[in-house]
Formats: C-alpha cells, structure tokens, sequence
C-alpha cells in the first residue's frame, strides 16, 4: 500500500524538473509541456470516485492490481515516447492507473485494521506521501544529472517500472481480499458530464496562447459552462431516483462541504504549479541544470514535511486558525518569491528562493495535512467515503486547472527583450506574473475556510 501511494505522489512531483529537457528531447511545445502534468491530474482525479465504487463492488485488491499494472505499463509508455502525443497520451493513462489504484490504498488500512493499529497505518501513509512528494523533485533532478540531458527525463518515468516489477507481484502475495459492505452503484452519464465539462475548459486554457485565442477556444469555454451546468440538475435526479451520483447533491448542501471543496480547488491550483513555474525559469530562462532545480525546490519540501508533522497538534489548539495562518504563510512565501525574482532579476540566485519558499513550505504542510478533517468534519460518517473521494477529485482537478491557468499567464507573457539577456529577462518576467497568480489562488481559499467549523468534533 505505501509503495503505491508513494509511486502515485511521486509522479505529481518528480516530473516537474524533467520537463525542460522533456521539451528538448521531442520538441515539445509549452503547451504539451502542461499536458505532460495536466492531463496526469485530471485522468487521475476524474478516476478516484469510480475506482472506489469499482472495489467497493469487486474486492479492492483486484482494483489495485490493476491499477498498479496500468501504471507501470503507462510509465514505460510515457519513458519510451517518440513524439508529443505520445507521451501526452501515456500520461493520462497513467494518471488513470494511480486514480484506479489510489482508493483500494484507504480503503484496504481502513477495512484491516482498527483502532490505534489503524492510525498507525494512516501516519505511516501520511508520512509515505509527505516524503514522496518532497523527494520528487530532488529525486527528479538526480536522475537527469546521472542518466544526462538527453535521455535522462525518460528514466524519470521509467523508475516506475523497475518499482512496479517488485510491487505488483508484492501485492498479489500480500493484500488481503476486501470489500466494502455498502457497495455503491455507478454515475456514468455524472462522469461522462464532468469529464467533458473539465476538458472543454482546460484545453483552449492549454491550447488558446499558443494557437492565438482563435474562436474555437471561446466556443469550448461556453460549451464548458453549459455542460458543467447540467452536472447539477443530473446528480439531483440521480438522488432523488435512489442512484449514487457522482457528486452527491446532499453533500454539497452542507456549506462547509461545498467550500471545502471550493478551498480544495482553489488551493491546489494555488501552490502545485509553483515549482512548475521555478522549474521552467530555472532550467529554460537561466539555463541552470536540473540537479540545480530539483535541490531548488528542497526548503519548499522540507518546511511542508516539518509542518506536517506537527499539524495535527496545531489544529487541535488553534482550529482552523491554522489554515489561516498556513494560507498566509504560503501567500506570503509565493509573493516573497516573486519579489525576489523582481528584485534580482533577470539573473536570480538560488539563496533569494530559500526563505520565500521555505516560508510557503511550511504554510503548505499546516494546510494540507489537516485540512481534509475540518471539510469533512459535519459529514455523516456512512457518507465520509464518497466525502473523501470527491474532495481527493476537487484536490486533482484544482491541479490540473492551475497547471493550465499558470501555463497560460506564464508562456503568455514571455515578452521579447533587446539585449544580451532577453531570455533571461522574459522568463523572469513572466514566471513573476505566474507567481502572483499563484498567490491570488491562495487568496481565495483563504477567504472560503471562514466556511469550515472551527474546529474538528470528536468522532466515537
């Protein structure tokens, strides 16, 4: 179980140092460059609540069997790729393979183990997916430094495989067989409305700067709302017929639900597409390595991992107190980071990132590790599963959606200067711009958490 979550997160990460020299190696454009970590996010977001209907109805660990080997085939698609759809395509199968394994992971520790034997598991997965989020990108930039610029973004991808050889037999050997006593029925025309809402957005968000906003775009845009608007009159049916929905309407009744889910969006879009931001200017405007980066990204990891670790004490005495000063902190760290950037530009040091994003790291690792408990807090327990499914999608799409916002407002804005620095100027330029919408994504989930209980009941 903790090597699938770790494999899962890890990938969120990792790739984010690999994408310059991925642009290199297939002459990737910058929009496929936001595919390469969009289309990972919205496969796997979109796959969570089905996947977890799936193994509540057939035995979770069919479910991750099969998640596990889509995942590892999909990474040695994504390591072998010769082309931009290539690789594009490996990578939405691939973030559907985590989005299938993913739920049997909470699921299988919450059916096989009770009490204090449980919450040892869930810290353990807590930590496993803290570590692996915060080795990514070190972990990414040490591979492309061994394996080189040419072929080393490909062993990024393909270290999947060489865990996976040893993981999916493991699992087969030692998961024990669990399945849910509520099985829960299927919303296909729910998933068919969602995913085809989300993709008619984020792609003019991905295409519409490189192709010049043609109309096609703005059409895509509208169809979005229309097709997102009948999301809502559908699930309410769906309910009211005895079905489960995919997004079940009572859930989002509850106000401090639906912001938390809004907060989710809203926050994930806000600090996952920084270090895509710091990546391209390290590595495309300045021309640094990717070992440089990836041991860039470090106080960011640390100050989250550290955070964390303390979080659950904090929010037992403050409430969600903490989320406001973890917001806050995370906008201060991003606007100090681009300040620093401004400041130093176009030529910025590494030792000018340190405090600003260590300063964002520790806000992220006070917000993301108990903010789960306070949206799910007034949920009635026989609900805390689809709950906890749907918030993990709205954490998976406010991904994807803030790689294509900050791609968009970043290869945007590149704006060419005279000079010897021209390059350096205009990524400098325009990742300051990428970064301040960061912030304001922050901005907003800040203000949604005065919708969240102040504090997190106890449950018998």
């Amino acid at each position: 179980m903790l090597v699938g979550g770790f494999m899962a997160l890890l990938d969120t990460t990792i790739v984010t140092v690999a994408l310059p020299t991925i642009r290199t190696g297939l002459h990737a454009s910058p929009a496929t460059l936001e595919w390469v970590v969009s289309a990972y996010a919205l496969a796997y977001g979109l796959a969570l609540v089905p996947a977890g209907r799936a193994g509540d109805r057939f035995g979770h660990k069919p479910l991750c069997l099969v998640g596990l080997a889509i995942f590892v085939l999909a990474s040695a698609a994504c390591g072998l790729s010769h082309t931009q759809d290539e690789i594009i395509a490996a990578r939405s199968v691939q973030g559907f393979g985590a989005g299938v394994f993913y739920p049997a992971i909470s699921a299988t520790i919450q059916l096989s183990f009770t009490g204090a034997k449980r919450s040892k598991a869930f810290g353990a997965l807590g930590a496993t997916i803290g570590g692996s989020i915060a080795l990514g990108p070190v972990l990414g930039g040490l591979i492309i430094a061994g394996a080189g610029t040419a072929d080393g973004w490909r062993w990024v991808f393909l270290v999947n495989v060489l865990i996976g050889v040893v993981a999916v037999p493991m699992a087969a050997w030692q998961l024990p067989r669990t399945r849910s006593r509520v099985p829960r029925r299927f919303d296909p025309v729910g998933l068919c409305l969602l995913s085809a809402g989300l993709l008619l957005l984020l792609i003019p968000l991905v295409e519409g700067q490189q192709e010049g906003w043609p109309t096609w775009c703005y059409a895509c845009l509208g169809a979005s709302v229309i097709v997102l608007a009948l999301l809502a009159p559908w699930e309410l049916h769906a309910e009211r017929q005895g079905r489960d929905p995919l997004l079940k309407p009572s859930l989002f009744a509850q106000s401090s639900f639906s912001a938390g889910a809004v907060f989710a969006v809203a926050f994930f879009a806000g600090f996952t597409s920084v270090l895509f931001t710091i990546s391209i200017l390290w590595q495309e405007g300045l021309a640094r390595s990717a070992l440089t980066t990836g041991l860039l990204a470090v106080p960011f990891s640390v100050g989250s991992l550290v955070s964390a670790s303390i979080s659950d004490k904090l929010s037992t005495k403050m409430g969600r107190m903490v989320l406001v000063i973890g917001c806050v902190m995370v906008a201060a760290g991003i606007g100090l980071a681009a300040l620093a950037i401004h400041l130093s530009a176009p030529y910025p040091g590494n030792w000018s990132l340190v405090g600003p994003l260590l300063l964002a790291g520790l806000g992220n690792g006070i917000v993301v590790a108990p903010n789960q408990d306070f949206v799910l807090a007034r949920v009635p327990e026989q609900e805390a599963g689809t709950a906890g499914a749907t918030l993990g999608t709205a954490q998976r799409l406010g991904s994807a959606i803030g790689i294509a916002v900050i791609g968009t407002v970043l290869f945007g804005n590149l704006d060419s200067q005279p000079g010897p620095n021209a390059v350096a100027s205009a990524f400098s330029h325009g990742s300051q711009l990428a970064l301040l919408v960061n912030m304001a994504f922050v901005v907003v989930a800040l203000f949604l958490v005065i919708a969240l209980p102040r504090h997190i009941p106890s449950r018998p």
